[in-house]
């Protein structure tokens, strides 16, 4: 697939990926997840079952920092995709 970002490297995005998952074994995100809830629907979920996810998609040139990942449900991870939230959310009822 081709990122939407237009100066995209595979290699990037390899890097950015071995970030996340650096980042997922560290203390700081099992905090992040010991708080069991999700990140966009807000709905109670067992910390085991969140994902992370990347609020700017690494395909629209996000990257593996603080502050751009939060724990989700894999319910909204999946509807998300590789959306900016501003685009997911727009029209979703409130």
């Amino acid at each position: 697939m081709k990122p939407f970002a237009w100066n995209l490297e595979n290699e990037d995005i390899e890097r950015e990926r071995r970030k996340a998952r650096e980042l997922r074994a560290s203390q700081w995100w099992k905090r992040q997840c010991a708080k069991g809830v999700c990140g966009y629907c807000g709905q109670p979920t067992p910390a085991a079952e969140l994902t992370m996810d990347h609020v700017v998609p690494l395909s629209r040139g996000g990257r593996t920092t603080k502050g751009n990942v939060t724990p989700v449900c894999k319910t909204c991870n999946t509807a998300k995709k590789q959306k900016l939230l501003m685009e997911w959310t727009e029209g979703k009822p409130d």
